[in-house]
């Protein structure tokens, strides 16, 4: 189920897609083979809440414009992170399948009726059209044969044509498609608005300069502004969403992240790793509302509630193996033929400086038959 939802984070990259397509069609085969709700529930939610960090994230997308770094640097930063935190929750999945084998017990043999050569033919049909799909997007940008939003363009081309071959791409699922793109697009750019409004008044009357010297008060400098800014970050991620978050609240914690030394790219990568928590928090916690809205009626609320407590725990386990090696966000980056734009020198010869080997004029006088300036003319020239 896990590496379900990695799959369908790396295809879609949002949340509430995965979701509600995990809960339609997993959660009822779980619970009628009789998977306990808790864990259930919380897997898929933990699982949905994978489209936040692995790439392509629109959390991702959104940080990086707000911090100002490179989209592509992001998607590269976030995947090793990404996959550390799938395989921590397999891990506790295992873990507690293993000693607790109530939980989640084995499917009869009836309901396996595929093995062997026949499974494996009907997986490798099944996972082919999203893997290509993944490849679309993320192979283009690792590769560098597309910057970002050409990789999305394809992506759209790609889930297109997959549509066609399936014969499911009608016009009512395009409408659909174009509606929700565009109602997305609407919300995400009125937020900007609001917010960009909101960063110009704050900084005119120097509100930049009063929280960078606030900060620069907190105990233990750098280990102190992280331990503020993370704390900060998960409560509030009980009450609000990540836009609000990330339009508004970033913006006042970029600019001392970065005269602090910190990465931009892994400082975003911990933010939205933080940030992903909140779709699973109490009271407003957008995952459970997502899988509350399609889950059966004997699954209570209390049930998903107290479903998700571990996974949270966690996704914070994740966050603090990030914060203490920000290697893992620079194992795609590196690349020792890139030079930083900082250590990038650009220099331009003046116009009465002579180039060391020869004047520039040498070469037109020369078409013309004439001597170059303090040199006499061949023997026989003109």
């Amino acid at each position: 189920m896990i590496l379900v939802g990695a799959m369908l984070a790396a295809t879609t990259g949002v949340i509430a897609a995965s979701v509600i397509a995990m809960g339609l069609i997993s959660l009822p085969v779980m619970l009628r083979y009789g998977y306990d709700r808790r864990l259930a529930t919380g897997v898929i939610c933990a699982s949905g809440t994978l489209a936040q960090i692995i790439p392509p994230s629109i959390v991702l997308i959104v940080l990086a414009d707000v911090l100002g770094a490179s989209v592509g640097d992001m998607y590269m930063g976030a995947f090793p992170p990404g996959a550390m935190l799938v395989g921590l929750l397999c891990l506790y999945v295992a873990v507690s399948s293993l000693f607790r084998p109530k939980l989640a017990p084995a499917l009869p043999p009836e309901a396996r009726p595929l093995r062997g050569g026949r499974l494996f033919w009907h997986v490798l049909v099944v996972m082919v059209p999203p893997l290509v799909l993944i490849f679309l997007v993320l192979g283009s940008i690792f590769v560098g044969i597309a910057t970002p939003s050409e990789a999305g363009a394809m992506g759209a081309v790609g889930a297109l044509g997959l549509a066609i071959v399936k014969r499911r791409l009608t016009r009512r699922v395009l409408r659909e498609a174009l509606d929700s793109t565009l109602r997305l697009s609407s919300f995400v750019m009125f937020i900007l608005i609001g917010s960009t409004v909101f960063a110009l008044v704050f900084r005119a009357v120097d509100g930049d300069l009063w929280v960078e010297h606030l900060f620069s008060l907190v105990p233990g400098g750098v280990v102190g502004f992280l331990i503020v800014v993370n704390v900060l970050i998960f409560l509030l991620g009980f009450f609000i969403d990540f836009f609000e978050i990330a339009f508004i609240v970033l913006p006042l914690l970029g600019p001392v992240a970065v005269k602090m030394g910190l990465d931009p790219v892994w400082f975003a990568i911990m933010i939205g790793m933080n940030m992903q928590t909140s779709f699973l928090t109490p009271p407003f916690g957008f995952a459970l509302f997502y899988l509350r809205s399609v889950a059966p009626k004997e699954v209570k609320t209390l049930d998903i509630y107290r479903g998700i407590v571990p996974f949270v725990v966690v996704q914070l386990i994740a966050l603090a193996v990030v914060i203490a090696f920000p290697q893992l966000t620079t194992v795609l980056r590196d690349d020792p033929t890139r030079r930083p734009v900082k250590d990038i020198e650009i220099k331009i010869q003046s116009y009465d400086e002579p180039a060391p080997e020869a004047q520039p004029q040498d070469d037109v006088m020369r078409m013309f038959g004439k001597p170059s300036p303090g040199k006499a003319a061949p023997p026989g020239g003109r």
